[in-house]
């Protein structure tokens, strides 16, 4: 079995590389990694996922039988002017890998994220319920989803939020930095979610996309939390000396309205290949004790 992971230089990607090559998450052994005997991973100069021709030409010559897309444009803000540029990684990059991942017989994992709902509520979205985002990127991402439905059928969509891993930049390390250079933070307390470690993520991936359990997925860390809540479990986790308290979103001026709630439920995990996930507070006190601090 062939597997290509796009957006090779990502946190997501790089988590990826990571179990794959130990064969092993904290979450345990992932029995199934031996049935995969060759992987590819291609980053943005090695494959460019926005054009079509050269989609069908790398992906086609390579031949897999799983795809799994962690490309994506993730700067929110900056979305929201330049639009054409997440359009194409966003959209017209899932659609062109659906198209050759049809024409391949392959299957295809693309990451999605909880920006596709519009933050009102207080009940955590279930896959069934509408998407309606409010910004340029979540926007494009919904795009993106419909344009995998449409033009493949063996694909798993997963849905995850707040994603911090070993690799890249992210919140977790952000926060960490920050407090230790500055000693108090201010973060928003008006917006709730779910943190996610990649770890966690990566392998029920690994693990659901070796089965025929077709469709949509939430994948999150289990609980939900302000930025705020997250913020102070980092600094406590980390053992620094530095106070943090709350503030409201609106005083950040930021380009791209964020959605003040995006709580995931793993409805789907949970119905079909079970949902391991951990706590968001276990699975964040493990990756503190593991990270470059």
């Amino acid at each position: 079995m062939k597997m290509l992971i796009t957006g090779a230089d990502g946190q997501l990607a790089k988590q990826f590389k990571h179990i794959l090559k130990s064969g092993k998450s904290e979450l345990g052994p992932i029995d199934e990694i031996y049935l995969i005997a060759h992987i590819k991973f291609v980053n943005k100069s090695e494959l460019d996922i926005s054009k079509l021709n050269d989609v069908m030409n790398i992906v086609g010559d390579f031949k897999p039988d799983i795809i799994v897309n962690c490309a994506a444009y993730t700067n929110v803000d900056k979305c929201e002017t330049d639009f054409e540029n997440a359009f194409k990684v966003n959209s017209l990059g899932p659609r062109n890998l659906a198209i050759v991942s049809r024409a391949l017989s392959a299957k295809l994992v693309h990451i999605s994220t909880d920006y596709v709902f519009n933050g009102k509520g207080d009940v955590p979205f279930k896959e069934y319920d509408l998407p309606d985002p409010v910004s340029v990127y979540g926007k494009t991402k919904l795009l993106g989803e419909q344009y995998v439905r449409e033009n493949c059928s063996r694909y798993f969509i997963v849905r995850t939020s707040w994603l911090y891993g070993l690799y890249g930049r992210n919140f977790v390390y952000t926060i960490l930095k920050a407090a230790k250079e500055r000693g108090h933070l201010d973060v928003v307390d008006d917006q709730r979610g779910n943190p996610t470690n990649a770890e966690d993520l990566a392998c029920h991936i690994l693990r659901l996309m070796l089965t025929a359990e077709y469709g949509i997925y939430h994948c999150t860390g289990k609980g939900e939390c302000s930025w705020y809540d997250f913020a102070r479990k980092i600094v406590e986790y980390a053992h620094i000396g530095c106070t943090v308290d709350s503030m409201k979103s609106d005083k950040l001026k930021r380009a791209a309205k964020r959605p003040q709630f995006s709580s995931l439920d793993n409805m789907m995990l949970r119905c079909t290949v079970g949902d391991n996930m951990r706590q968001w507070q276990d699975a964040l006190k493990s990756f503190i004790s593991n990270c470059r601090l």
